[in-house]
């Protein structure tokens, strides 16, 4: 049990719910709050932080967004706001955003893809289980399927990159990973289904990501960090360019 060093204490009541936030962070800081711990019940917090129920719940929801807190319903031990680990899905939501406000181009997301999975690939090479083998081959067989739904296809696609990035045994290197890949997932399957020639980019793809995992169980690090890069280069500039930036082309 940490020991307590930072007490909850009454909130300035102007930017209530931002000063929540400080509050519950300085308790994280302070140890005093750790992944799988409950968060005091919202009317408790009331007191404690002498701020309105609505400060609070607002302060909660953001924390929700962010990946920091889950909500448990019920009335039992496992219930409330409890502190977890989901650093992805608050990643995951802030670069959609930005993505959709063209904060972060198209281009420059494609850099940090090749040069984070790059590395993912190299760290798998080397330390990929045999469970870490099966979980890639799972969506490489999907895709290997066919009459596929592109749709399908893309989320398979996704889970295979998830699947290399996670062998890597990096946790902040696959959860940013697991971000990028998701906030472009909307990206990706709009490019998929502007393709004319989809059988013909489906059968690329597919021979691509096999010859990653053959790279990545010969244990190969320099192979498979090299293909995974030309892989995510290849297919932003061949296909999700073309096809997004000039789509007239996709009928041709």
């Amino acid at each position: 049990m940490a020991q307590t060093t930072a007490a909850w204490e009454p909130v300035p009541r102007s930017r209530t719910f931002e000063l929540v936030l400080a509050r519950i962070e300085e308790q994280i800081l302070a140890g005093n709050l750790r992944v799988g711990d409950r968060l005091p019940p919202e009317r408790e917090l009331v007191e404690l932080l002498g701020v309105s129920r609505a400060a609070v719940r607002e302060a909660l929801r953001v924390l929700e967004a962010q990946g920091v807190l889950r909500s448990r319903v019920g009335t039992g031990p496992a219930s409330g706001s409890v502190i977890a680990a989901m650093p992805s899905e608050g990643l995951t939501q802030l670069l959609r955003l930005h993505m959709a406000l063209a904060n972060f181009p198209l281009g420059d997301v494609a850099e940090a893809r090749a040069t984070l999975e790059r590395s993912s690939a190299r760290l798998a090479a080397e330390r990929a289980t045999e469970d870490d083998l099966a979980r890639m081959r799972e969506p490489l067989l999907r895709m290997d399927q066919g009459g596929l739904a592109r749709e399908q296809f893309n989320d398979s696609d996704t889970e295979f990159h998830v699947a290399i990035a996670e062998a890597g045994g990096n946790r902040l290197m696959a959860d940013m990973t697991i971000a990028v890949r998701n906030a472009v997932r909307h990206t990706l399957l709009s490019a998929f289904n502007k393709l004319s020639d989809w059988e013909a980019v489906r059968a690329r793809l597919r021979a691509e990501h096999h010859a990653i995992y053959d790279a990545v169980v010969a244990k190969d690090s320099e192979l498979a960090g090299n293909l995974v890069e030309a892989h995510i280069r290849g297919f932003h500039k061949d296909i999700v360019h073309t096809v997004l930036e000039t789509p007239e082309s996709a009928a041709e």
